[in-house]
């Protein structure tokens, strides 16, 4: 069998200002990912906020006005031929931006049985993320590969847990995030700390895991730049 190299994409999404929000997430998910995959995007995802993620306010970080809406990501055998996703994701978007990026899974759960378009369960938390600016690049690597990988485990209830890292931008004006980041939780830890800090109801391990975690972040991560949001995701390829 021929092993095919293949390059990801991520695409940053902001909803039209004049769209209806319910009307939009079920475009992007319906004609724009039929649309894409015709256009050659392989395992594609697409992530987007909608009713299932109404109370993700509680949960949300970010400074940016509009926050992203969604995101989308797919697999091309090379990245230079993405024009005609690009056409169709600007078609549904007020602004996009795209990234070619390197993705790996410390984290991930059994999705043998999702069926085309099915939501995956719970949230999706997805962040965009920029290290501290007087941190060298290979030691935000080492901290986010190795000492964060072990805190957002070991104390958050996540159950997925997918790294992007950012190579370069594909798009004009796409903002210097360095990673994109896809977290996913159970529905409940978008209100309820203590799901979200993996705590069992227990007042002592909530607090101890919200202390490791909060150190782990502010050592390497420039929070005034970080966007988080709670997004639904749709799977269109196992």
């Amino acid at each position: 069998m021929r092993s095919v190299a293949m390059e990801k994409l991520v695409y940053i999404l902001w909803k039209p200002e004049s769209a209806v929000a319910a009307d939009w997430a079920s475009e992007l998910r319906s004609e724009t990912a039929d649309r894409l995959e015709a256009g050659g995007a392989q395992r594609l995802r697409v992530n987007v906020i909608d009713e299932h993620v109404a109370e993700g306010g509680a949960v949300s970080v970010g400074r940016m006005r509009p926050a992203k809406s969604g995101m989308i990501s797919c697999w091309l055998e090379v990245s230079d031929d993405r024009a005609a996703l690009d056409a169709e994701i600007a078609r549904v978007t007020e602004r996009f931006a795209c990234y070619l990026v390197v993705e790996s899974r410390p984290l991930t759960f059994d999705q043998s049985d999702t069926r085309r378009g099915d939501r995956t369960p719970g949230f999706n938390f997805v962040s965009c993320i920029v290290p501290k600016a007087d941190m060298a690049y290979s030691d935000f690597l080492e901290h986010w590969y190795t000492t964060h990988r072990r805190a957002a485990i070991e104390t958050q209830s996540t159950f997925t847990y997918v790294r992007n890292e950012i190579v370069r931008g594909l798009s004009p004006d796409a903002p210097e995030w360095v990673a994109v980041v896809e977290e996913a939780f159970p529905l409940a830890a978008m209100t309820d700390p203590g799901v979200f800090f993996a705590s069992g109801g227990d007042a002592a391990v909530l607090e101890a895991h919200r202390k490791q975690m909060v150190a782990s972040v502010l050592a390497f991560l420039d929070l005034s730049q970080v966007e988080s949001h709670p997004m639904s995701e749709y799977i269109f390829a196992p």
